[in-house]
């Protein structure tokens, strides 16, 4: 069942004017041909992209990242403005094209990965069996040549039947952060449709909800002592956060789609003597907003069960994106998608996902929103995530038809 959430009367109006278009049987001729003629440009541009670290806060190659794709996006005719960000230790960039039509269309992407500086020269771009291989190449690499060549695309059809093209490349996603939350919360506002260019599906798919994340802290403070001669006057942190860690991690909710999964543990640092402090950090995604409060409340009541008397445990949730849920809006923007895959004679998969993104703010403030619009992939997150080559083509028309078709309004 959709999930839904309350909408602000702007954006009630704007779902009502989308119109589902009668799409052809044929495909768009020199819409088509124009991808397949930037094929081979489109990886060349994903082989700089990919072979440059840009993992979270690395400025270095993050500055690298964005001046590619400013240098790209300027030769497109766009304006551009830098929104620094201290706590990303980079700068956002908001591009923006001003056309001649009445919708105001939102494209989104991030700049940055999670991969460590050196992946790059350790796992170079390279192409095997179809598949483009290399750190950040579907996340969300992808998903700023998707976008720059789908522009491209439509600069040589002339078409200009819009009023603004933004395009927002986050230089913080994967970890996130207050000043590129407000800018987007705050860009979308002025839009009538957010795409967000996050990868598509394994299964050639669009993401039309995505769950909320937040970090669960358990923090606990015992007593030290020597844990040879006189253990029994010690309090052990280091046992005390691994039964916390057994009874709270049961507070997920398969039925609600909530999940909480301890990742990061930390106690002591001699063998020798009982530890007095410890901490564990948990993965929290929920489908539903109202569940981050529950596990908030959960937390606080459950922890109150300890193992170690006389030690003291205190849980906090730490809130990041919140969830996307399915709306109406987004339902009429994949069968506009949807019409427009099959004038090639395809067909999307329409999903969900347990990661949070970008897309989940810019629906959170009404914008009407649907993700997943850049190079198919899988194996996010690994050494092993790909991009698919043979979807570069279908991907740029995909977005090239997404934009005019919405610039319909």
């Amino acid at each position: 069942m959709p999930f839904t959430f309350p909408r602000t009367l702007l954006a009630a109006t704007l779902a009502l004017s989308f119109a589902l278009p009668a799409y052809s049987a044929e495909p768009h001729k020199q819409i088509q041909a124009d991808a397949v003629q930037y094929k081979a440009d489109a990886l060349k541009l994903l082989e700089r992209l990919v072979n440059i670290d840009s993992g979270s806060g690395y400025e270095p190659g993050l500055t690298q990242v964005r001046d590619i794709a400013v240098d790209e996006l300027k030769q497109l005719g766009f304006s551009i403005q830098l929104v620094p960000d201290k706590a990303a230790n980079s700068s956002h960039v908001v591009a923006t094209l001003k056309g001649t039509g009445k919708a105001k269309i939102l494209l989104m992407a991030h700049m940055d990965t999670v991969f460590k500086e050196g992946s790059a020269a350790e796992r170079p771009f390279h192409i095997k069996d179809g598949r483009a291989y290399g750190p950040g190449i579907m996340d969300d690499k992808g998903g700023i040549v998707a976008g720059i060549y789908a522009l491209k695309v439509l600069k040589n059809q002339g078409f200009k039947d819009y009023a603004q093209i933004t395009f927002l490349l986050d230089a913080s996603e994967e970890t996130g952060s207050d000043a590129a939350s407000e800018l987007i919360r705050t860009t979308a506002k002025g839009h009538d449709v957010t795409l967000n260019l996050e990868p598509g599906r394994p299964a050639d798919g669009l993401v039309v909800w995505r769950k909320g994340s937040a970090t669960a802290v358990v923090e606990v403070k015992g007593k030290a002592a020597h844990a040879g001669v006189a253990p029994e006057l010690g309090r052990n942190a280091a046992m005390e956060v691994a039964h916390q860690i057994l009874q709270l991690g049961k507070l997920g909710d398969e039925e609600k789609k909530t999940t909480i999964n301890f990742t990061v543990l930390k106690a002591g640092d001699r063998t020798n003597v009982i530890p007095d402090q410890a901490t564990a950090k948990a993965d929290v995604r929920a489908a539903l907003p109202e569940e981050f409060d529950r596990i908030e409340k959960d937390l606080a009541r459950v922890s109150a069960d300890k193992l170690i008397p006389e030690t003291e445990v205190k849980t906090t949730l730490q809130r990041g994106l919140p969830p996307m849920p399915q709306t109406a809006e987004s339902d009429k923007l994949v069968a506009i998608a949807q019409g427009i895959y099959g004038e090639l004679g395809k067909t999307l998969t329409i999903e969900g996902s347990g990661g949070a993104a970008d897309a989940s703010l810019s629906a959170g403030v009404g914008t009407p929103t649907l993700d997943g619009f850049g190079i198919v992939g899988g194996n996010i997150h690994t050494s092993e995530e790909y991009a698919e080559v043979e979807s570069v083509v279908p991907r740029v028309y995909l977005l090239s038809r997404m934009i005019m078709e919405l610039a319909k309004r």
